[in-house]
């Protein structure tokens, strides 16, 4: 499902806006409003690109499995900003293999290297923001934050008058 976005301007996206409303899905309408913002980069006209990401919660932490193909560690910055937003970054390349051979050329390009993928994460109040932890490997990025255990129940003991 679409989402409605309200830029810090107040800029509506209404593309988005009428497909939320009218629950249209977002493959249809990539192709009904291509100029929305929701479905493409940012404003100055850099392609800005959502990373993928599965979130798994387990009692003691969630974990966020992100695709970065081509990406090594060094390209990504994982950081946490205003105390529970953490922000997931790589302004990093994709290098092509260089081939050492005179007059080799590629015929064909079709894989084009992600540029400036962002995604942000508002992390619920149980999470422990200095307990986060990050690695990197086969083009996954697995981010890691343990949860705060719940406060012992109290119990309540009943005390004989006498």
């Amino acid at each position: 499902m679409s989402r409605v976005a309200i830029s810090s301007t107040g800029d509506v996206d209404f593309g988005g806006l009428v497909s939320h409303l009218l629950d249209v899905p977002d493959a249809i309408g990539k192709m009904i409003f291509p100029s929305s913002r929701s479905h493409h980069g940012s404003r100055n006209g850099e392609s800005e690109g959502n990373i993928a990401v599965d979130i798994l919660e387990t009692p003691k932490e969630l974990i966020m499995y992100m695709d970065v193909p081509g990406l090594s560690k060094s390209d990504i910055q994982v950081t946490v900003e205003e105390e529970k937003l953490l922000v997931v970054r790589s302004n990093g390349k994709r290098k092509r293999e260089e081939n050492e051979e005179e007059g080799c050329k590629y015929l064909r390009l079709e894989r084009r290297p992600p540029r400036n993928l962002m995604r942000k994460f508002r992390l619920p109040d149980n999470c422990n923001m200095s307990a986060i932890s990050a690695k990197c490997e086969n083009g996954v990025l697995t981010v890691t934050v343990e949860k705060i255990p719940p406060p012992p129940k109290s119990r309540t003991v009943e005390v004989a008058i006498s």
